[in-house]
């Protein structure tokens, strides 16, 4: 069981940007999907959280009202909006169904 996260990159302060997560060998539509980060020096962190067929979410506070996660079983895709980026977004995004080995991550650097 593999996913793939793609979509990051160096922004502005102020600054959107989609992180797409594709999971494959594995029944997709069966497992909740955790968004984890991790900051230079820092623990890997929790920053959403949905659950099998899209119904439920949630999110760390300090990302609430900025992110919002998403997915489509049929593609096997999961999105996670971020809007209104700040510097302390900076980290490398990692997504996780529980029974996946960690992909490589996408790099999101947010600096001015």
């Amino acid at each position: 069981a593999q996913v793939a996260e793609s979509g990051g990159g160096v922004v502005q302060p102020g600054s959107s940007l989609t992180l797409s997560c594709v999971g494959s060998g594995f029944t997709f539509s069966s497992y909740s999907m955790r968004w984890y980060r991790q900051a230079p020096g820092k623990e890997r962190e929790v920053v959403a959280w949905i659950d099998p067929d899209g119904t439920s979410t949630d999110y760390k506070d300090s990302v609430k009202g900025r992110f919002t996660v998403s997915r489509d079983n049929s593609k096997k895709t999961v999105t996670l909006q971020m809007h209104n980026l700040k510097p302390e977004d900076t980290a490398t995004y990692y997504c996780d169904f529980g029974i996946t080995d960690w992909g490589q991550g996408t790099q999101v650097t947010v600096s001015s």
